[in-house]
């Protein structure tokens, strides 16, 4: 493979994108919808405490939502559009390999989808100066988005070269984005609640139903003739069992979510045990979902410990100390469907070809 062909291949692409009113139109509508968010999450954070830890993780969130909304659109006709316009094949007649067409394409894509996060990056400065982030957050979030936009870009320039027509390589692409983000989703919900399993729920509380109307058990004060905890009597013991969904067994579906391998990946920041920033709810509440339920649980309202302060419900930080991380292997499930579709696009475009859909254009 030729660098130099290569860099031509990539200047040919760019120089084309460049000149297309619509390139800037796509920048501009990017630019406008980010300052509208913007304002929205500085008049909405203003109000939080630590509203800023969440800014940034916000703003990253919704710059990989546009840049998937919008690179199918850059990548999705790349070699099948230059086949219906006639420009394709002078390209092929040429020393370029057919290896260097599709990956000089997928590199323009590429680039292309980063202007969008060069768009963003006056907001994604604003974000980093607002909050207390640490450097490994910002460095890792814009490593992962990066990447994912390559994968996207990957994706389209794979399916334009297999699929004939622009329209319906652009369709797949989203299909395949949607199936990666909505998907996992739906298939993350309904699998968990397709695969319940029974828990037993064994409780005993305080008789309050035996405490005067005017008496509150939580008051500060008690009042005269109102009973003290100690003078309570406690219920019987009642055993409850109900199914619970099993989302354990089919965690792993969101492990190729672009949102959850960004969120995962990011070194988590936590407040007091809590999550402080988006990056940290997503991963967490992706690796709580990796905790089995018990099957019995119990409370006891009456025992002394139920009360005791010093042995408090365990925070977030300390239900997910132990769970596995998953970015890694749903990045690599990204990367082997992206150069799958690549390889597969290199066999389709390559010359001479043994067949061709019917009605494609060759010169």
């Amino acid at each position: 493979m030729s660098l130099h062909r290569l860099g031509t291949i990539i200047g040919i692409e760019l120089r084309q994108r460049v000149r297309s009113v619509a390139w800037y139109v796509l920048l501009g509508v990017f630019a406008v919808i980010l300052i509208g968010m913007l304002a929205l999450s500085f008049a909405a954070f203003s109000l939080l405490s630590g509203g800023n830890d969440w800014f940034f993780s916000l703003i990253i969130m919704l710059v990989l939502l546009l840049t998937l909304l919008v690179s199918p659109t850059l990548s999705g006709s790349a070699v099948n559009g230059d086949r219906d316009a006639a420009t394709l094949a002078p390209v092929q007649v040429t020393l370029a390999t057919t290896s260097e067409i599709v990956v000089g394409k997928f590199l323009a894509a590429w680039i292309s989808g980063l202007a969008f996060l060069v768009v963003a990056l006056p907001f994604l400065a604003v974000a980093t100066l607002a909050g207390r982030l640490n450097p490994a957050v910002i460095i890792t979030s814009l490593g992962i988005l990066i990447i994912e936009v390559g994968i996207v870009a990957a994706i389209g320039v794979g399916l334009s070269a297999i699929v004939a027509r622009p329209l319906f390589s652009v369709a797949s692409t989203y299909l395949i984005i949607a199936a990666l983000t909505i998907g996992t989703l739906l298939a993350f919900g309904l699998g968990g609640t397709a695969l319940r399993t029974t828990q037993t729920t064994v409780t005993r509380d305080f008789d309050y139903s035996a405490l005067p109307p005017t008496c509150d058990p939580w008051a500060d004060v008690r009042a005269e003739g109102c009973p003290s905890f100690d003078e309570l009597e406690c219920t019987e013991t009642t055993t409850n069992s109900f199914e619970v969904a099993r989302f354990d067994r089919v965690w792993w579906v969101l492990a190729a979510n672009p949102f959850v391998i960004l969120a995962d990946a990011t070194p988590p920041t936590y407040d007091n045990g809590y999550p402080s920033d988006l990056f940290s709810q997503i991963a967490s509440g992706v690796r709580l979902a990796q905790i089995a339920p018990e099957q019995q649980t119990s409370y006891d309202g009456c025992d002394a410990r139920g009360w005791n302060a010093s042995d408090p419900y365990p925070t977030t930080e300390e239900q997910v100390r132990g769970t596995a991380p998953s970015w890694f292997v749903g990045l690599l499930v990204q990367l082997l469907i992206a150069a799958g579709l690549m390889a597969w696009g290199v066999a389709r475009t390559r010359t001479p070809a043994k067949r061709l859909p019917p009605g494609t254009r060759i010169a």
